[in-house]
């Protein structure tokens, strides 16, 4: 699945804190997986400011992730979740789409 920076902002603030032993283990390896590298931080050239993070052109693009089904399947209820109690927002969009829709 392609996730832009954003996407993966966006994504690492919807994943569930609390569930069972499978899907906290299942959380803790996206996170990994999709979090920001040292490297990225330096080659988006994040900045914090104000509780915000900017980034440059490069943010933009898509990066490659392969995510397992359980994976998927975690990131595709909590954003049902989200649009069921009319919590989503425009961040969570495109998210939607790639993980609800597809």
């Amino acid at each position: 699945m392609k996730l832009n920076l954003l996407e993966r902002l966006a994504l690492l603030q919807i994943l569930p804190e609390e569930g069972n032993f499978v899907t906290l283990k299942v959380i803790r390896d996206l996170k990994s997986s999709v979090g920001i590298t040292a490297d990225e931080f330096k080659e988006f050239e994040l900045i914090e400011k104000d509780g915000q993070l900017t980034w440059n052109a490069k943010g933009q693009e898509e990066k490659e992730f392969v995510l397992p089904d359980k994976a998927r399947s975690i990131c595709s209820e909590q954003l049902k979740k989200l649009s069921e109690s009319n919590k989503l927002n425009k961040n969570h969009i495109s998210l939607y789409e790639k993980f609800v829709e597809n």
